[in-house]
């Protein structure tokens, strides 16, 4: 499972992020309890789980189980769940030490106490934060494929091209369109179409570099977004997606189909509206079309006379 660009969960399904969801409502909902509880045994000086002064306890817990499993393992790698698992680690330890102090006949500091207080707080800000960004980034997912849609297409498209007009990145965009997809629909039917699609779309979001990103434009088309990158560099990236789809079969209805795909690469320039570079990619596309199919052509401006 390959992750992608930015700070979102990109990379990650839409039933996993779900999923991940689930466990931070039940995870919000249990600490809370979770707190309650330990304030009680401090107040009421009552017996307590020897879990819980344990220096592993912030593994103990519900959410600590789910979120330290082998499944759950790469989402670690996000900033927000890695600022996420230092608070939750932070609020057993404190909880531990009060619990150790008490069970020493020792009295409850009142700052000690106080940061256990801010601990839930602070906590809960980590979690809703968190839930905010897997929210948006399931609407900015295209429901078929994974791949993003185009509600913040153009959003961050602007963002690259003004990294361009800074002279930080270079960025191309690249149109890639399954070759004869009509065909497959009315020979398969169109749940074949759609497992085409998908794989197509798996395809390059797990073989693209980390920070690219990948849209479903409309159809059977994607629009790829390549920073740091000249004009050579994403010709070649994209003809090397290109070619390694064409050699990864989809199995339909039990027999191998290849998914061949024309594409077209163009440059994101400072100076020129992100809509008229799109439309650059997407004629250099054609023109993979008219040269005969599964093959990658970059914009020049005969194109635009053509």
């Amino acid at each position: 499972m390959k992750k992608q660009v930015g700070q979102d969960m990109y990379g990650f399904s839409r039933i996993e992020v779900q999923g991940a969801l689930h466990h931070l409502d039940l995870a919000i909902e249990r600490h809370q309890q979770w707190y309650e509880s330990i304030v009680k045994v401090l107040v009421c000086r009552l017996p307590f789980d020897p879990v819980e002064t344990s220096d592993d306890a912030h593994r103990c817990c519900e959410f600590g189980q789910w979120y330290y499993a082998e499944e759950s393992r790469e989402l670690k790698e996000r900033p927000g769940f890695l600022s996420l698992e230092t608070e939750h680690e932070r609020m057993h330890r404190i909880a531990s030490r009060l619990l150790r102090g008490m069970d020493k006949g020792q009295a409850v500091q009142v700052e000690e106490y106080e940061a256990f207080a801010r601990s839930l707080t602070d906590l809960h800000a980590q979690f809703q934060t968190l839930k905010r960004e897997m929210e948006r980034a399931i609407g900015n997912l295209d429901p078929l494929t994974g791949a993003y849609n185009r509600i913040s297409m153009l959003t961050w498209l602007r963002e690259q091209q003004e990294l361009v007009r800074r002279s930080i990145l270079a960025c191309g965009l690249a149109m890639i369109d399954l070759d004869h997809f009509k065909s497959v629909n009315d020979r398969y039917g169109h749940p074949a179409g759609d497992q085409v699609l998908m794989h197509a779309s798996s395809y390059l979001i797990e073989h693209v570099r980390p920070y690219d990103r990948v849209f479903r434009y409309g159809g059977e088309e994607f629009l790829l977004c390549i920073p740091d990158a000249d004009l050579g560099t994403c010709h070649a990236l994209v003809d090397r997606l290109r070619e390694g789809l064409a050699n990864a079969p989809v199995i339909i209805q039990g027999r191998p189909l290849h998914c061949r795909v024309s594409c077209g690469v163009a440059q994101l320039q400072a100076d020129l509206p992100v809509e008229q570079v799109i439309g650059r990619a997407d004629q250099a596309m054609y023109a993979a079309k008219k040269a005969g199919r599964n093959c990658t052509r970059t914009w020049e401006t005969g194109m635009l006379q053509a």
